[in-house]
């Protein structure tokens, strides 16, 4: 397993589950957003203070590939790598089922901010994911 920013351990609850026993597609898009929500509130960063200084983020475009299906209580680890291009804040996210570390899903999230209205890189965002991306 590659090295990441950021990992968090979940599982799979029933109810996510469809006819044929496994993840439904969209719970994974589920799980990543949680990820990233989780990460950004262990960087400092805080959607409702971004909002009061005029600054919105939100996502520009979701791929997902799936690999090895989930099922239900199998334990997951979802891990999450973020770069820079261009305005765009790319988090490359990928699950794994802990019983084996197969790789379940692998995403790519590109996540864009409006800054006073405009479309925008952001500093005060990049100076918090700085401490967690160097690379960034």
């Amino acid at each position: 397993m590659k090295e990441y920013a950021y990992k968090l351990k979940m599982k799979v609850r029933d109810y996510e589950c469809d006819l044929e026993g496994i993840v439904n597609n969209a719970n994974y898009q589920h799980y990543m957003e949680h990820t990233r929500h989780e990460f950004l509130l262990e960087a400092g960063i805080s959607f409702a203070e971004m909002l009061e200084q005029n600054i919105v983020s939100v996502v520009a475009r979701i791929t997902i590939d799936y690999k090895t299906p989930l099922r239900s209580r199998d334990e997951f680890l979802s891990c999450l790598n973020v770069r820079l291009e261009g305005i765009r804040y790319v988090f490359c996210q990928d699950i794994y089922r802990v019983s084996d570390m197969k790789l379940a899903a692998k995403g790519k999230v590109d996540v864009v901010c409006l800054v006073d209205g405009k479309l925008s890189r952001c500093p005060e965002l990049e100076e918090k994911l700085k401490a967690h991306c160097p690379e960034l």
